[in-house]
């Protein structure tokens, strides 16, 4: 069923045509990836759909009752309220039912037996009502869904009372993704996700997003989370929004297959034209009524035909293949109990061997120090204990997207010229076109540079040095599909050593032969590349007594009755309590009214009314022992 379909959407920024013509359908499962360089118009197209801003021209049909969520990579935040409670606002209907519940709770508890019996009824009907609709809400389950949820994206219980006012840029946009994930719309927009999430966080958010129940587009450089997630792909070229149905790679494959397609078709037609145009030149020549007319006939066919856009011209596919200048010898590294701290512990007894031609990725959650060993490995760092030893002819070299090593005045060519003067021109250009730097731009100062375009550099810069072992911290980082593509096969085909830190997965895929594991207590090796290090932990997960999706429902449903069980006894505990209470009261009463009364003239003479009353004494004092052991037992 089509949810959403738009027809001819434009959208200008005063002179800039952003998007020229959006035409498409949303069916109500669909899983669309949406792509394109920055300033393509993604966000842009995100933004219309979701009504925050207006189209200039074109469609767009929402289906009737159809919701949409969606979450923006940029972010204004004034709240001033802690996390919980943030989350809690997602589902302030279902907590409304629940404060109606325990007022109805309340309500009927209070009412003593033999009352009015109308009113009983009515009551009991409008529970089991708001009943009904809270469990067919799932109310019983809000709490664990915003703990998952919260679980997932990073964030532990101790953060839960802390005022998201006060969080950094990461963590409020993982809350407001955790608030979107959590409304359950029917369609959801996602404008870079991953963006401040790490390997773990983002394998959750995949998990999450393959099993949500409604439509999802999504805009992401994440091309492992684009091919597992998604069935379909939009690219906005040029304006234009072209529709490719499967995920990434298959969007990588048929893109070059329409490319060449459209090219080859294109051609076909100017051959045909031109042969049409030949015909008709040489029937004008025969200058007969016959031809003139066969001459006439040709020409309003060629007008009439459909004339082909020629397509772009297909990219260069960029290439960029280095060596190490010297080989190193077989054992490169050996780290044996390497641990270190800055105010709190952050790893220790990590030993590690890595042999020559490894590339090795270096994974862990933030904060447990993958940075720090890298930077140890480097020399920047020294080690609070262990040891560290290189092997024969090993020349490390280290990358972290801090452009220390950078020459603020010099040209980007000359950057990289004057670095290896035996290279060529038109060697050194190819690598800066395939790290995004062409035409003018190779010719910009490193001054004016961004802090992505001096990563860039930097890395470039570091590839072709007599370095054999690459120590890489983030290196896809301010790089464009494209790009990676190049550093991936770069790096795939290189002789030398790389031991690497990277949340890109499908960069890891690509690259990785072994993959450590960093922890607070040391590290563990995988003799196999990221999928054989993802289906090892998992067998280690389903080892662990790891419970399927629907074990969690029945296990958050048993919990939510187990929790209604015990908060049901307890209201009749203290029900009782306050039963006995009185109850103890009266009788105590009544005793300092025997008292009294025992020392009146009139009574202790009488014999018999004496004896009477003192029975009853010693019958409510055992009572009111009877009921302090029961309060006691309560309480």
């Amino acid at each position: 069923m089509i949810i959403l379909s738009t027809k001819e959407i434009q959208k200008s920024y005063g002179m800039d045509l952003i998007i020229k013509d959006a035409s498409f359908t949303l069916q109500e499962k669909d899983k669309v990836g949406v792509i394109g360089v920055n300033g393509a118009g993604k966000s842009t197209l995100f933004k219309i759909i979701a009504g925050i801003e207006d189209r200039d021209s074109g469609e767009l049909y929402l289906g009737k009752n159809m919701s949409i969520g969606y979450m923006s990579q940029f972010l204004d935040f004034q709240w001033d309220t802690t996390l919980w409670q943030e989350m809690l606002k997602v589902f302030s209907d279902i907590i409304e039912i629940e404060n109606k519940l325990k007022g109805l709770e309340h309500e009927i508890s209070s009412m003593k037996s033999g009352a009015d019996e109308a009113r009983m009824e009515s009551l009991m009907k409008a529970y089991s009502s708001l009943q009904q609709e809270y469990e067919n809400n799932d109310g019983f389950a809000y709490e664990s869904k915003i703990r998952g949820v919260l679980k997932g994206l990073g964030f532990s219980p101790q953060d839960y009372d802390n005022r998201v006012a006060l969080f950094s840029g990461g963590q409020k946009t993982r809350v407001a993704l955790g608030k979107v994930l959590l409304e359950k719309r029917d369609i959801l927009l996602l404008d870079e996700p991953t963006n401040y999430l790490d390997i773990e966080a983002v394998e959750w958010l995949e998990s999450f997003l393959k099993d949500y129940k409604g439509a999802l587009m999504i805009i992401s450089h994440d091309r492992y989370l684009l091919d597992n997630v998604t069935n379909r792909t939009f690219e906005i070229e040029n304006g234009r929004l072209l529709e490719y149905e499967g995920n990434y790679s298959y969007y990588i494959v048929k893109k070059d297959e329409n490319r060449e397609q459209a090219q080859k078709e294109y051609e076909n037609q100017q051959k045909e034209i031109a042969r049409q145009e030949a015909i008709i030149a040489r029937y004008r020549q025969y200058n007969r009524e016959k031809s003139i007319k066969q001459a006439e006939s040709r020409e309003k066919m060629l007008e009439k035909m459909e004339r082909l856009e020629k397509p772009e011209a297909l990219p260069k596919k960029a290439h960029f293949k280095f060596e190490p200048k010297l080989r190193s010898g077989n054992d490169v590294l050996k780290l044996e109990n390497v641990s270190k701290s800055f105010g709190r512990p952050l790893f220790q007894n990590f030993s590690l061997e890595i042999k020559r031609g490894d590339k090795v990725a270096l994974l862990g959650p933030n904060g447990i120090g993958k940075t720090t060993l890298l930077k140890i490995i480097a020399g920047i760092l020294k080690p609070d204990k262990g040891t560290l030893r290189f092997g024969m002819s090993v020349f490390p070299a280290y990358y972290d997207q801090e452009q220390e090593g950078l020459s603020s005045d010099k040209m980007v060519i000359d950057e990289i010229w004057d670095a290896y003067p035996e290279l060529n021109q038109t060697t050194i250009r190819n690598a800066l076109a395939a790290f995004l730097f062409q035409g003018e731009d190779v010719f910009k100062e490193i001054s004016v540079l961004s802090g992505g375009e001096k990563s860039r550099i930097a890395l470039l810069k570091l590839m072709p040095s007599k370095a054999n072992f690459l120590l890489l911290d983030e290196p896809t980082n301010h790089l464009d599909m494209e790009s990676k593509g190049v550093l991936e096969a770069a790096l795939s085909g290189y002789s030398g050593t790389v031991l690497f830190i990277s949340h890109d997965r499908y960069f890891l895929n690509k690259v990785a032969t072994k993959v450590v594991e960093l922890t607070s207590q040391g590290g563990k090796l995988y003799d196999g590349g990221y999928s054989y290090y993802l289906k090892k932990r998992e067998l280690l997960d389903t080892d662990d007594g790891g419970a399927s999706e629907s074990e969690k429902n029945s296990e958050v449903k048993n919990d939510w009755l187990k929790q209604k069980e015990e908060k049901a006894k307890e209201r009749r505990q203290q029900k009782r309590l306050e039963t006995i209470e009185k109850e103890i009261e009266i009788a105590e009463a009544r005793i300092k009214e025997i008292d009294m009364l025992l020392e009146q003239p009139d009574i202790y003479s009488d014999h018999i009314k004496c004896n009477e009353l003192s029975e009853e004494k010693e019958n409510l004092c055992a009572q009111t022992d009877e009921l302090l052991e029961e309060w006691a037992d309560i309480q």
